[in-house]
Parts: structure tokens; C-alpha cells; sequence
């Protein structure tokens, strides 16, 4: 159990501070250790959604009316053109 504590320490994080291996191989050894129930899966994908939609109603009442519309005018530009 040490072995892994220590293995989790070193492991890359990604933007929502997630332990998840780089490269491939570790990555495949983790899921097989998550398949067996040597390890627990903590990631749910209803928390990481709420996460966002978080920061979207964060974004919303950060932006004044005045951008809102003009973010929209783009992107209708950028969609119908």
C-alpha cells in the first residue's frame, strides 16, 4: 500500500488538480486496478458537470449585457458565414 501512496505523489495532475497518469501504459494499469477494486474511482462524471455549469453561471453574471451580445453577434458570424 506504501508503493501506491508514493505512485500518486508523483502523478501528473490535470486541470481540476485529477491524478491521472500521462502516458498509456500507467494509464491501462490504473484502469485494471480500478476494475478489480484495488483502488477507487473518484472522478464521477455528475461531479465534473457540475463543475461546469458552475462556471458557466459564474461567466454569465460576470459578463455585462453589452458583451453577451456581442460574444453572440460572433458567433452567429462565425456559424452562418
Amino acid at each position: 500500500m506504501k508503493r501506491l501512496q508514493w505512485m500518486e505523489f508523483i502523478m501528473p495532475r490535470g486541470p481540476q488538480g485529477q491524478k491521472r497518469p500521462a502516458d498509456s501504459v500507467a494509464r491501462a494499469v490504473m484502469v485494471a486496478r480500478i476494475a478489480v477494486g484495488e483502488i477507487a474511482d473518484d472522478e464521477s462524471p455528475v461531479a465534473r458537470q457540475n463543475v461546469g455549469v458552475a462556471g458557466a453561471i459564474a461567466r454569465a453574471k460576470a459578463l455585462t449585457p453589452a458583451r453577451r451580445k456581442e460574444i453572440a453577434k460572433a458567433s452567429a458570424e462565425a456559424r452562418w458565414s
